[in-house]
């Protein structure tokens, strides 16, 4: 179908802080607070139709650059920084440009100014990815369609203008060929400071939500969980063999190693596979094993042969994931999967899942992506990744946020504001616990308020409860 065009008439920003109810440790960072961070958009289309969109999303610290000497403000700042830079390119282009034209017409510049102030191409990347969901947002509102209706029938016009690999591909054909579900699976993330069992707890929140692992269990009935690794071999298959007690409970349980970049190369990732593999009490976890994420740092990824660890467990990049042309460069060196974040942008996860459909087609071989969180908040962040990873035909996701945050009370929103989410997202959300937060049902979420005109929601939060970001 044809593309449709339109002009941004207006791009604001803000922002709330959100209070995490339990600590939250993922690689060299321990999260309890966090802004969120949240875009309007105005457009009007060739047709003189005129329709707001929006999105949000935490500025989470120590992902995007996990330099040490940089504090956890000093990461809020450079992200910020990324909305703004983002916010001044696509301001400053008048020109009436399909969605997916808005995101490329300005894609390197950005990688290009981000980089003359020090931000690398995660944090460049960060301020379009937002602006990007909220355009189609309002895309989807001006034509009264569903954000899958739009991917699906193309509407954002989404070509492979920048990513070459993908000529001759039939793009359209591939994403006319998706289809949504109406509920995907929970995959639970242990954090690396998340107690096991209530023996670990030194403290309770007591607030009626899980504090163990076990209780997760128990509370979310899930059956997929994402298990976190500090690259410290003794220390994790301890805690591993730790959590494996309490997940060989279960009749049946499938799990993933995210590696966050702490392995120091290749054959010492490959070594620490190997002892796992060799561990009595932890053969049933290993079995259960679907892929290890990001083992190496994002500095050596593309520079590293990781086909040792790769022939028996597949392997995928997430950090390193920093460019449209990331994921080609790590198929070289024998990764086969890559991760889906919307923090990184939908055009790169729809790109990189049609790479997966042209590499399979023509190889056999088995490429993938997954479905990975960053702290995702109830509401349009959250949502919009669940819609996402859904057209992908994605059948499980880590999701976090709900577990580290109590919903939107955990955000500060007001009753309005919740009670307008909980009406409008029947199915998506409860009251329970003090705040409207997500309804997770024998380890499942369901998806079907997700059809709606616009990119997956049919509620907004209280502009006038944010604080605007200058």
């Amino acid at each position: 179908m044809t593309p449709l065009p339109f002009r941004i008439l207006d791009i604001q920003l803000y922002e709330r802080p959100v209070k995490l109810r339990l600590p939250f440790k993922f690689g060299v960072v321990t999260l309890t607070d966090c802004p969120q961070v949240f875009v309007r958009v105005r457009i009007r289309t060739t047709a003189g139709r005129e329709a707001e969109g929006a999105a949000a999303e935490l500025l989470a610290p120590k992902w995007f650059d996990k330099n040490l000497s940089l504090s956890n403000d000093d990461n809020f700042n450079q992200l910020r920084q990324s909305l703004r830079i983002a916010r001044q390119a696509y301001l400053s282009d008048s020109a009436a440009r399909s969605a997916f034209e808005h995101f490329s017409a300005h894609y390197q510049d950005k990688i290009d100014v981000a980089g003359a102030q020090g931000l690398n191409p995660l944090i460049a990347c960060y301020g379009p990815a937002l602006l990007d969901r909220a355009l189609l947002d309002a895309l989807c509102r001006a034509h009264d369609v569903s954000f899958y209706q739009a991917i699906q029938r193309n509407l954002a016009g989404i070509s492979n203008a920048l990513t070459p690999d993908l000529a001759g591909f039939d793009l359209d054909g591939f994403l006319a060929s998706l289809a949504p579900s109406p509920s995907i699976a929970l995959r639970h993330t242990v954090g690396l400071a998340d107690a096991i069992t209530a023996a670990d707890l030194t403290a309770r929140v007591n607030d009626g939500l899980p504090e163990t692992l076990d209780e997760a269990i128990d509370f979310y009935g899930c059956s997929y969980f994402k298990l976190k690794v500090s690259g410290a071999p003794d220390q994790d298959i301890a805690r591993l063999t730790a959590i494996a007690r309490t997940l060989d409970r279960l009749s049946n349980y499938v799990v993933t190693l995210d590696g966050n970049e702490q392995f120091h190369d290749a054959e010492t990732a490959a070594a620490f596979w190997r002892q796992v593999r060799s561990t009595p009490a932890l053969k049933r976890l290993a079995d259960a094993m679907l892929y290890i994420e990001q083992p190496l740092p994002r500095a050596i990824t593309l520079d590293t042969d990781v086909r040792k660890l790769a022939g028996s467990t597949p392997v995928l990049i997430d950090e390193a994931d920093n460019t449209l042309d990331a994921f080609v460069g790590a198929i070289g060196r024998g990764y086969t999967g890559v991760s889906s974040k919307t923090c990184k942008g939908i055009y790169r996860s729809l790109l990189n899942a049609a790479r997966c459909r042209k590499y399979n087609e023509i190889n056999g071989a088995h490429y993938f992506m997954s479905a990975e969180d960053l702290t995702c908040q109830a509401g349009l962040a959250v949502q919009q990744d669940l819609a996402l990873v859904n057209l992908l035909g994605l059948t499980h996701v880590e999701r976090n946020g709900h577990h580290y945050v109590n919903g939107f009370g955990g955000q500060g929103a007001g009753a309005a504001e919740q009670e307008a989410f909980l009406l409008a997202q029947p199915g998506l959300y409860e009251s329970s616990r003090g705040s409207v937060r997500l309804t997770v049902s024998n380890g499942l979420i369901n998806l079907s308020s997700l059809v709606c005109p616009g990119f997956a929601t049919r509620a907004y939060p209280d502009w006038q409860g944010l604080q605007p970001f200058d």
